[in-house]
């Protein structure tokens, strides 16, 4: 198994984290890895998105877990590979939250493809993370 994880804490409210994660078809706004991105019905388990990042192919991805307001779990597959990442939302305080993105690269070859991988898919994450919990911090 391959994994990573970075966190970021802020004064916005998990509702307003929640609202962003949600509304999937808007993730281009706080996420400049993303050309294009759709989602097939509301999101929620068993929820498919379409993710294009600029100048690559459509990333298919499930929403395996969606608990409001807590973390939801996006899954693809690659042949024998699993791509699981994990988006928490955690207390630390009054009035402060950690925003946790954690990826975990499983399967048929994770040990030698992960570091392959997985260092570029998550190079952006403490970028993403930073306009995230900005946009969020503005209500």
């Amino acid at each position: 198994m391959w994994e990573y994880e970075h966190s970021i804490e802020t004064t916005a409210t998990p509702q307003a984290i929640w609202r962003l994660w949600a509304d999937v078809e808007n993730w281009g706004t706080w996420n400049a890895e993303i050309e294009k991105v759709e989602i097939s019905g509301p999101f929620a388990a068993g929820a498919q998105i379409s993710m294009t990042p600029p100048g690559d192919d459509p990333v298919l991805l499930r929403v395996a877990e969606a608990v409001e307001g807590e973390r939801f779990i996006d899954e693809a597959r690659f042949d024998e590979l699993l791509l699981r990442t994990i988006h928490r939302i955690e207390p630390v305080g009054p009035n402060r939250i950690r925003v946790v993105y954690r990826m975990e690269i499983t399967g048929t070859g994770a040990d030698e493809a992960g570091p392959q991988i997985g260092p570029g898919i998550t190079a952006d994450w403490p970028d993403t993370m930073a306009s995230l919990v900005a946009l969020a911090s503005q209500g």
